[in-house]
């Protein structure tokens, strides 16, 4: 274990998009392990670039921790960076569906060609190990569940899942090219404190506290295989301990918790947590959206010991929980 603990504090984890949602509580763990982490993010005015800095409150002082601001869309801005870096795990990239049909370009700026530079990076100097995020949106709506890592995904169905389907392939080529050892990471809807602001359950708790009706798209059957933030950290964790291990890697694998949630359960769940019963606005269902996500997650089990241990309704409780805290501070998210 002493071994273990030594060889952490002589390797560097880059971690890109470390102010967000998952990469904060990323570098939170892997500073806690040990590691030295190197963060970087452009706060993205996506949502609240003030979120985004208190995302980064319980570490950002840490002397394990250095930070850079950047924009990795732009050729060459990972030039500054003087540390030398031991593995790249690559959160950054611009999120959501909806938005994705509105601005594709702004998806193939900020998730492909911002992939691109963190690979021709990684070939400059001499880095050979990623951890990349890709997405469950690439299945689409793929009729067999639950998702497997071998299934066909070529009918993707919004601009943000091509996007993330064209980095999976860029990040192949690049792995024949140049002996990169990649692991792409399919996530399942994450979910838990620090959540971005515009998603479901987010989303949802607030305007239950504040009395105002939620909006349903469709009938409430549409379900979602969601992933307490703890468990995917946990798997991206064990990512990282599986490229620093082994050579000549290429994967592609699920984190998810293999157990889809309705979104009548869902709503359910927040209103048991939160002890409000809610108004429902019944809207349309929108382009884009997929019908139900299920990860088969046996690969990742096998691959790197991946085990999912927070249930949905724990996990929308320790949500609420952290919401509530914030709110009797005074403290908008």
């Amino acid at each position: 274990m002493k071994i273990e603990q030594e060889n952490r504090k002589k390797q560097s984890i880059l971690v890109t998009g470390c102010a967000g949602f998952i990469g904060s509580h990323l570098c939170e763990k892997l500073i806690n392990l040990g590691y030295h982490v190197v963060g970087l993010d452009n706060f993205d005015p996506f949502y609240s670039i003030d979120i985004k800095i208190k995302n980064m409150e319980g570490f950002k002082r840490n002397k394990a921790f250095k930070f850079y601001q950047i924009d990795l869309c732009k050729s060459g801005s990972l030039n500054m960076i003087e540390e030398n870096v031991s593995l790249i795990v690559h959160l950054a990239g611009k999120a959501g569906v909806r938005p994705s049909i509105e601005a594709p370009q702004s998806y193939i700026d900020s998730n492909i060609s911002a992939t691109r530079n963190i690979l021709d990076f990684m070939n400059e100097r001499g880095i050979k190990k990623l951890a990349f995020a890709s997405s469950s949106s690439v299945y689409g709506n793929n009729l067999t569940v639950p998702f497997s890592e071998d299934q066909n995904v070529d009918h993707v169905i919004s601009p943000y899942a091509f996007s993330k389907k064209s980095c999976e392939v860029l990040n192949h080529s690049y792995h024949h090219l140049y002996k990169l050892d990649i692991i792409n990471l399919r996530f399942f809807t994450v979910f838990g404190p620090r959540q971005r602001p515009d998603l479901a359950i987010h989303k949802f708790l607030k305007l239950m506290m504040n009395d105002e009706p939620i909006p349903v798209f469709g009938d409430g059957s549409t379900a979602r295989d969601y992933t307490y933030v703890d468990d995917t950290v946990d798997g991206i964790v064990k990512t990282c301990n599986y490229l620093f291990k082994n050579e000549n890697v290429f994967e592609t694998i699920n984190l998810g918790n293999s157990y889809p949630i309705t979104l009548n359960q869902m709503i359910e769940a927040i209103s048991k947590a939160s002890e409000i019963i809610p108004k429902i606005n019944r809207l349309p269902m929108q382009a884009g959206d997929v019908y139900q996500t299920f990860a088969d997650i046996t690969k990742a089990k096998k691959l790197i010991g991946y085990s999912p241990k927070v249930s949905f309704d724990q996990g929308i409780e320790l949500f609420v929980q952290w919401y509530k805290k914030l709110n009797t501070k005074g403290i908008v998210v």
